[in-house]
């Protein structure tokens, strides 16, 4: 376990910012039963993380990704981050370059599902965990790697929730999150933002990108994959959980927003 005064090899300078005195130009760091604070920080170095078991939210700007198991998320360097998760354990692996390739990919953040190829690459790569002595092949190894992110992310799954900068839209959020499991209620929502039903629709999506609609999909969507990760509970039973009337529509949904069906460990018969 990291000590509270590094992360991922890097000394923590205060609660924001943190220093990096290694020479490598890159490098990976594994944990297991990752643990973390809510601090929002930066780096000099860009970063790949793979969530190899939970999830996790970053928190980037204006918007909140989700960064389930098998998916990675790649951070441009000296872009503030905050990091929150309620999985019951996180598996991450970390990689940290000090330079990019100048193609426009390297410059945002991304997030996608790890292709069968990449996930092998990542986990042989966890063979140099925490070692920062030279190595020829580790080298080459990860440059390759690098390389290849913008091939293996051919379509980010979007799974972001933007976070409205129109003040008058946080409590229509809030009580989105608070009642996903109820169909919108549009009138009310319209009340909470003391405008029009209209003029609500028009601003939300000019401020966020996606309709009322869209974000009360995706908030669902998120809430079921906390769900999941549970183990407690049937995909029938975290259909209903989530607000939606069958398991077919809740698989349906999850597939438009994830590109994959959802799975559960718990038996639960032919939904899986």
């Amino acid at each position: 376990m990291q000590n509270d005064n590094t992360r991922c090899g890097l000394i923590r300078k205060n609660e924001s910012h943190f220093v990096d005195t290694i020479q490598k130009e890159a490098y990976v760091w594994c944990e297991k039963n990752w643990k973390h604070d809510d601090n929002e920080h930066i780096h000099t170095r860009a970063q790949l993380t793979f969530v190899e078991e939970g999830y996790q939210y970053f928190h980037i700007e204006n918007k909140i990704y989700l960064v389930p198991q098998h998916h990675v998320i790649w951070i441009p360097s000296k872009k503030a981050h905050k990091i929150t998760s309620e999985a019951q354990t996180v598996d991450l692996t970390v990689f940290l370059f000090k330079t990019v390739f100048p193609e426009d990919f390297y410059q945002h953040v991304h997030v996608f599902a790890a292709p069968p190829v990449l996930k092998e690459m990542l986990l042989y790569a966890s063979k140099w965990n925490k070692t920062l002595v030279e190595n020829d092949e580790q080298d080459i190894f990860f440059k390759a790697i690098l390389k290849s992110l913008p091939n293996f992310c051919k379509e980010s799954n979007g799974l972001e929730i933007p976070v409205p900068a129109d003040k008058r839209l946080i409590p229509v959020c809030k009580d989105i999150n608070s009642n996903f499991k109820y169909n919108l209620n549009i009138d009310a929502l319209a009340e909470k933002a003391q405008m029009s039903v209209r003029s609500l629709q028009r601003i939300f999506k000019n401020e966020t990108g996606i309709t009322l609609q869209k974000y009360l999909q995706l908030t669902r969507i998120l809430k079921s994959i906390e769900l999941i990760d549970t183990q407690h509970y049937t995909l029938s039973e975290i259909a209903y959980k989530v607000g939606y009337q069958s398991l077919s529509a809740f698989t349906a949904s999850y597939f438009a927003v994830m590109k994959s069906k959802p799975k559960n460990m718990k038996n639960q018969g032919a939904s899986s």
